[in-house]
């Protein structure tokens, strides 16, 4: 196995490496040796299968097991012998004329991780903004879950229902004399005035009682979220099965022990606790990104463009997926297109905080313990489903790159506690409006793309502005026509379908679906073109 250096430029590197096809003979030759006891064949017993009928039967796999496997340790050694620490996997390529029983050219190429002179953590300074969780904030959480916990009581069956009212009915919804999905179910409570129906829906409601049959007739609105039904007349033949008076529960002990606790104290107890993650969650934020800001400004150095590129990617499909969502998409992306360079710078600091981050971590012995990194995974196991979690266990065991990304996260929350630590900093009580602003504020300044979990994005950059759209008639309006209920049954007639909110990639990378496990790569058949 022979290694010659085709390019040393910057962080680039490339290599040419031979692979005799004596090395590769001599591999196949001795996997021959070690499967031959285990081959079953016909007229032969267990064990005594001839050698050259053994190649016979299994040659072409063989062979391309023992290529991929010589491509693989000739990579590793190539990065071993030249200390080469790879910033991301390197691209392999097998010569296209490599034939079998020839020697096999591999040409090697990646980019290296900077060397980062050593990174000054002396003399940070930060402020952290506290938000104390009083009894104000504790009493509206209380009464907002109060708010959701209706109650009712069915009014005598002479009432004429008026607003404010609930009323209870079973629905069968048609447009041009057909049923259509979701416009037929049954028990639906509605309240008078609420606005939840489709415009015109509520209204006719005022005075029905307990027992009437009646047809309502509506028209979708123009923007309603199902193409099929916008803008169309239908009617809704119902019958009022309750008129019900709803009321709020009163915030007393007898209200908390309905919720399984011992008393009004213990719910209390329980939401300022809840409240104090909340604030805690939100001074860690402005905090790190204080820290991130002050470690930016005071480091500079050469990033891989490939890791570059990788994340700007990802930054990107983020914002892509956000302004297809806009009313105005066009507009959006051609905000973002104007914007594209600011993107791609984001993409460099994040990238040179990221390296920065990891060199701080191992220059200080910052460590993720194996059962941090166990505990991690089974977290991440359960969003996949019950059948799949064994497999994905399995593809982060087998795959360093996928549990790579997996420890980012944790590693990278780890250093910045150990710089917390190490950083002068001073307390500021503040009320959580303030709290709000300075992070709003940090956002506007730094530039900030925003994503579900920020706290662990190292810089950010609003999204394009988008112009105002005109109001719509309906108060919501689903963006697709699949946002159209499922379970008819279950479901309002003529309820405006919410608007989904679309899910925003992250920002520092997650793992495959989260419904379903990775598949586990089929044996090599063929010459592998990259390096596993």
């Amino acid at each position: 196995m022979q290694t010659v250096e085709t390019l040393n430029e910057g962080l680039k590197r490339a290599y040419t490496l031979t692979i005799t096809a004596k090395d590769i003979a001599a591999r196949v030759d001795k996997e021959v040796t070690n499967i031959a006891p285990q081959v079953r064949m016909p007229g032969f017993r267990p064990g005594k299968v001839p050698a050259n009928l053994v190649r016979k039967m299994h040659g072409e796999r063989l062979q391309a097991d023992a290529l991929n496997n010589s491509i693989q340790e000739g990579v590793q050694k190539v990065l071993a012998d030249n200390k080469l620490r790879p910033a991301m996997q390197p691209a392999v390529e097998l010569d296209e004329g490599f034939e079998f029983g020839k020697d096999a050219e591999v040409k090697i190429s990646l980019e290296v991780l900077p060397e980062i002179p050593a990174p000054s953590i002396e003399g940070l300074k930060l402020e952290r903004l506290t938000v104390e969780a009083d009894e104000a904030a504790v009493e509206e959480a209380a009464k907002r879950i109060a708010a959701q916990q209706n109650m009712y009581e069915a009014f005598a069956a002479t009432h004429k229902a008026k607003k404010g009212d609930v009323v209870e009915m079973d629905f069968a919804g048609k447009v041009d004399g057909e049923a259509f999905d979701g416009g037929t179910g049954t028990g639906m409570k509605v309240e008078i005035g609420s606005g939840n129906l489709i415009p015109g829906f509520e209204d006719q409601l005022v005075g029905v009682k307990t027992g009437d049959e009646k047809v309502i007739e509506v028209t979708f609105p123009e923007d309603y979220g199902v193409d099929t039904l916008k803008g169309k007349a239908a009617t809704f033949d119902i019958k009022v099965t309750a008129i019900l008076d709803s009321s709020k529960p009163k915030l007393d002990d007898e209200f908390a022990k309905a919720m399984g606790l011992e008393g009004l104290d213990k719910l209390n107890e329980l939401l300022k606790a809840q409240i104090e993650q909340e604030h805690n969650g939100l001074t860690r934020t402005y905090m790190k990104r204080k820290l991130l800001d002050q470690l930016a400004e005071s480091h500079d150095f050469e990033v891989p463009p490939s890791m570059v590129e990788a994340e700007f990617n990802q930054i990107w499909q983020q914002l892509e997926h956000e302004a297809s969502h806009e009313e105005d998409s066009e507009a959006a992306m051609a905000e973002l297109e104007q914007d594209k360079d600011d993107y791609r710078g984001i993409a460099v600091r994040r990238v040179r905080l990221g390296l920065l981050l990891s060199e701080i971590g191992q220059a200080n012995s910052v460590e993720v313990s194996q059962q941090e990194m166990q505990r991690l995974v089974m977290m991440e196991a359960q969003k996949y489903r019950p059948e799949d979690r064994e497999r994905f266990m399995q593809y982060i065991q087998q795959e360093p790159m996928a549990a790579a990304q997996l420890r980012a996260p944790l590693y990278e929350d780890k250093v910045v506690d150990f710089l917390f630590e190490k950083a002068e900093i001073t307390d500021r009580a503040v009320s959580k409006e303030e709290l709000e602003a300075a992070i709003e504020a940090e956002d506007d300044s730094a530039g900030h793309v925003h994503g579900p979990d920020c706290d662990h994005d190292h810089d950010h950059k609003p999204a394009a502005k988008k112009p105002a759209a005109k109001k719509a008639p309906a108060k919501k309006a689903a963006a697709k026509a699949e946002d159209a209920p499922a379970e008819p049954a279950k479901k309002a007639p003529a309820r405006k379908p919410a608007a989904k909110k679309p899910a925003a990639a992250k920002a520092d990378g997650e793992t495959p679906a989260a419904k379903k496990a990775p598949a586990k790569k089929p044996a090599a058949k063929k010459p592998a073109a990259k390096a596993e």
